[in-house]
């Protein structure tokens, strides 16, 4: 961030991204915006960057309260775009789920910072930093700072190992088949071959074999 003035730090589900983009905003200095994209993610960062730097003043910027004042600022992105007028000027903005920063309200507001104060520095965290849709995060990321992946955090202790349970639909064939766009899926292609009630249904009947009483994501090839 010091060198480059943005950067982006990939981790997956489970890792801490939050503990880390609040370690960030405390220790980099200055006013941070923290931007989040679902407003039960506005709360929950604040509560743990209240964890990691316990000593300094938050805001909120939401639907229901719009407190641009504090060290840090949690904002929903939805709420931040209808006030851009009223946003004072940080020296950090910080992404939570950063594979939405190539979108039009992002850029927007990144703009608007760097109008603002020209050293504003854009920080970004995600699991998946590559998108679905081909747009690219360059427009907001020059670099990314390192990635750390499950095999990592497995071996260092941070995460239990798991344990893998595989069901055989007989689709492997033509989901090797599958074409690339832009270096991901085609997911049309993906869900012509996995939305089937067939598929669907004996994956739910495994999983409430082997795992219904414990909380559970599920990543599917379509909503």
């Amino acid at each position: 961030l010091k060198e480059r003035g943005n950067t982006l730090g990939g981790a997956p589900t489970g890792a801490g991204k939050t503990v880390m983009l609040s370690a960030v905003a405390r220790d980099m200095g200055g006013r941070s915006l923290i931007v989040q994209h679902r407003d039960e993610l506005v709360a929950q960062n604040e509560r743990t960057f209240r964890a990691v730097a316990p000593d300094a003043i938050t805001g909120i910027v939401n639907a229901s309260e719009k407190d641009w004042n504090g060290d840090a600022v949690f904002g929903m992105i939805q709420t931040i775009i209808r006030n851009l007028g009223h946003m004072p000027a940080f020296d950090n903005i910080i992404i939570d789920e950063a594979h939405h920063s190539a979108a039009d309200s992002y850029l927007r507001t990144v703009d608007h910072a760097k109008k603002l104060n020209d050293k504003t520095r854009v920080f970004g965290v995600t699991a998946t930093p590559t998108r679905g849709d081909s747009r690219a995060l360059l427009t907001v990321f020059d670099n990314c700072a390192d990635q750390i992946f499950l095999g990592e955090l497995i071996k260092a202790g941070h995460l239990v190992r798991p344990r893998t349970f595989v069901v055989d639909m007989g689709v492997a064939a033509d989901l090797m088949a599958v074409k690339k766009t832009a270096a991901d899926y085609d997911m049309e292609q993906v869900a012509r071959i996995m939305d089937r009630s067939v598929i669907n249904d004996r994956v739910v009947e495994e999983w409430q074999k082997v795992a219904s009483a414990r909380q559970t994501v599920v990543f599917c090839s379509t909503v």
